[in-house]
């Protein structure tokens, strides 16, 4: 009874994975499909191939990216980008995105020094990113400190601390490897 016992718990490492992964990625697939693939089903009807949407929105954020390059095009995306930043509530949700995206795929890279930071009361470190090194326009007392990122695990949502920089120790790690170490709760290492 003990082996069977074994052989289940086994077989349960080694298959939960992998249909766990298999469903996240046909979630995300079925989602990203369904974006543009929805409006294309009523057009298309039987005509419709899984995955043309995804296609369809990779084309269109493409076209549009080569669109914001270009001078008539890129004063009108200004322009909306302009609206959008003044006017009242909208500004708050739609810098929050605009800046949360850029610092994730923008030149200027959140999430890209990994860091440690102590709680010495404690005797606890913790693992986290620099989100921004100057944050002194939130207030002047601020001016020797930086925002540090740390994400909670097994899901997205985490602390902001805002630390003095010499307190905090910047590590040589992959953001990647600390962002898996993080999210998993320390479990995956490498």
């Amino acid at each position: 009874m003990k082996k069977l016992l074994k052989y289940f718990i086994n077989g349960l490492l080694t298959i939960l994975p992998i249909v766990l992964a298999v469903y996240i990625i046909y979630k995300i697939f079925g989602f990203l499909d369904s974006i543009l693939g929805n409006l294309l089903k009523d057009v298309l009807k039987e005509d419709y191939i899984p995955g043309i949407g995804i296609i369809t929105t990779i084309v269109l954020i493409t076209v549009l990216g080569w669109m914001s390059t270009q001078y008539i095009s890129g004063k009108i995306f200004s322009l909306i980008d302009s609206v959008l930043e003044k006017t009242p509530f909208v500004k708050t949700i739609y810098s929050v995105i605009k800046d949360t995206i850029h610092s994730l795929f923008g030149e200027k890279r959140s999430f890209s020094t990994v860091v440690l930071i102590e709680y010495p009361e404690l005797n606890l470190k913790s693992v986290g990113f620099v989100t921004t090194e100057d944050v002194s326009s939130l207030s002047d007392e601020l001016a020797d400190h930086v925002a540090v990122y740390i994400p909670q695990t097994f899901q997205i949502a985490g602390f902001t601390f805002l630390v003095p920089k010499d307190k905090v120790k910047v590590l040589d790690i992959k953001p990647e490897d600390a962002m898996k170490f993080l999210l998993s709760g320390g479990v995956a290492t490498k």
